[in-house]
Formats: structure tokens, C-alpha cells, sequence
């Protein structure tokens, strides 16, 4: 049986949460366009964690996502990292983010992803106040030491917190590094033949466990002008990594699909929520 994969986009655009941003070239709706496009070729629906002020920005390509089957989530309103909100300003956050969603036509809103995989051990009120809110699943848990945001204790298996069903990213690697090797920098860095290695060496150790992924607009950009990115301190290091590998992206993608099947995130919660409905289920997995 071949691993499942959780394609994910996590929609969002860097040049709003830059003071001078409005001089670079709006590039979220081309290149989530491509990313369209390649999933209709391959038959493969996706999850977009979209974050609200985008939904607002371009409601017609939110329109299209959902119009083509995939899935439409919250990825919160502004991009803020759940720390620097109370829980009172995150539910409000969470909120508008939902009114952006339906005013772009998103009938039902299951799944929740935290900026820069933000909730953590001080932030895990959130899945309390996501529950209040009427979210079943969240992604946003990366258990794994990280430069930004990580929550090593939470664990690997995806289980039910506060009412609300996490699923956390999947994390490997060796040599005392683990990370998320299935999105992002990581996938584009990363020999296609370590992260297939990952993948197999995951699915035979936790064969129920499927592998979320998370890609963004910038990912497979090639024509966006360089600046520096917010939120990495100004490291030129980082910086360099979030250029470095865009132009191959898809094509590694399409080969790595080759070896895994496919769900959206809500899928994937559902079939947990049914297993653990019936006499033999479990609550985890």
C-alpha cells in the first residue's frame, strides 16, 4: 500500500505583511494558478489553508479553488503568529477570517492551520477556542524543535484535543535533525531521494499515519522580484533558502506523487472520526 500524502497550499501573501510591499507584483493569483492546473492534471484534490486577508484580496481565485473540488480552510485573517495574540483577539481573528471565506463563497469551513505552525505548549488554548468556533481538525502542530515555532512533546500521532482533532506534520531526518520534510523549503532543499526514502521508511513504521504537506504560492515562483522576507530576522541565510530550489518544485512534486496516494485534511479527520465511531476504533493514529 503506498503512503497517503496531505497536499496542502498554505495560501497567503508575503508582500501584505511588508511596509513597503506594494511595490513588488501581486503573484499569489498566477502562482496558485500553476499549482490549479497541476493538481487538474494529476487528478489529486488539495487542502488550501487560505489566510482571510487573501480571500478578501482575490475572492475570485478562492471562488475557483473551491469551484474545482479542493479544499478550503483557515489559514487566520492577518498571518499572525497565535503568541502574539490573547485568546479573546485570536477568536476574533479566527472569526473574520471565516466572514472573508464566505463572503468569497466557501459554504463549510472544517480545518484550521496556525501561521508558521505557531500553536505550541503556550498557545494550546487555541484548539479550545477552535472547537467554540465550530473547526474539527486543525494542522498545526509541528512536533519538532525549530528556529521559529515547534512543540516537540505533542507527539507524532494526530489526537483529539479540546474537541478538536490535530493533525501534525510529519517530521525526519537523522543526525539529531528532524523536520518537516514534506513541505516547504524542506522539500525543495531536499534530495527527492532522501525525501522519498523518509516517506517509505514512515509509512512501514506507521503504516495508519498519512504525511501532511504544505506548499506555499512563493514555493514554485521564479518571477517574483527578491526582497527579504519577513519573519526570518533578516537572516541572509534564510533568505537565500527561500529562493533556492523554486523552479524545479513541481517537477519534483510530480515525481513524488508518483510513489503516494492522496486526501484533503478533511477527508483524512473524517475517516478518524468514523474509525473511532465504530465498536473497534481507536481515538488516535
Amino acid at each position: 500500500m503506498k503512503p497517503v500524502f496531505l497536499p496542502a497550499i498554505d495560501l497567503e501573501d508575503v508582500r501584505l505583511w511588508m511596509s513597503d510591499g506594494s511595490r513588488y507584483r501581486p503573484r499569489v493569483p498566477d502562482c496558485t494558478g500553476q499549482y490549479l492546473d497541476f493538481f487538474r492534471r494529476h487528478k489529486v484534490r488539495a487542502t488550501f489553508f487560505v489566510v482571510g486577508e487573501v480571500a478578501a484580496l482575490y475572492p475570485d481565485l478562492v471562488r475557483r479553488i473551491a469551484g474545482e473540488g479542493h479544499e478550503v480552510a483557515s489559514h487566520s485573517m492577518h498571518h499572525v503568529p497565535l503568541d502574539r495574540m490573547s485568546p479573546e483577539e485570536f477568536a476574533a481573528d479566527t472569526e473574520r477570517s471565516l466572514d472573508a471565506l464566505r463572503a468569497a463563497g466557501v459554504a463549510r469551513v472544517d480545518g484550521y492551520r496556525a501561521p508558521i505552525f505557531s500553536l505550541v505548549e503556550r498557545t494550546a488554548w487555541a484548539h479550545g477556542v477552535l472547537a467554540r468556533l465550530g473547526f474539527t481538525y486543525s494542522s498545526s502542530v509541528l512536533p519538532a524543535k525549530s528556529p521559529l515555532y515547534g512543540w516537540p512533546e505533542f507527539g507524532a500521532a494526530s489526537r483529539v484535543v479540546d474537541g478538536v482533532r490535530e493533525i501534525p506534520m510529519t517530521v525526519g531526518g537523522g543526525l539529531g535533525l528532524r523536520v518537516p520534510f514534506a513541505g516547504g523549503i524542506y522539500f525543495r532543499v531536499l534530495p527527492l531521494a532522501l525525501i522519498r526514502h523518509l516517506t517509505r521508511s514512515h509509512a512501514a513504521a506507521f503504516p495508519d499515519r498519512p504525511i501532511p504537506g504544505y506548499f506555499h504560492p512563493y514555493d514554485l515562483d521564479t518571477e517574483q522580484e527578491r526582497f527579504m522576507h519577513p519573519g526570518i530576522h533578516g537572516s541572509h541565510f534564510y533568505n537565500w533558502l527561500m529562493y533556492l530550489g523554486r523552479g524545479g518544485m513541481l517537477r519534483k512534486l510530480e515525481s513524488f506523487l508518483d510513489g503516494v496516494t492522496t486526501q484533503t485534511c478533511a477527508e483524512y479527520a473524517r475517516s478518524l472520526r468514523e474509525r473511532s465511531a465504530s465498536p473497534s476504533g481507536g481515538a488516535s493514529a
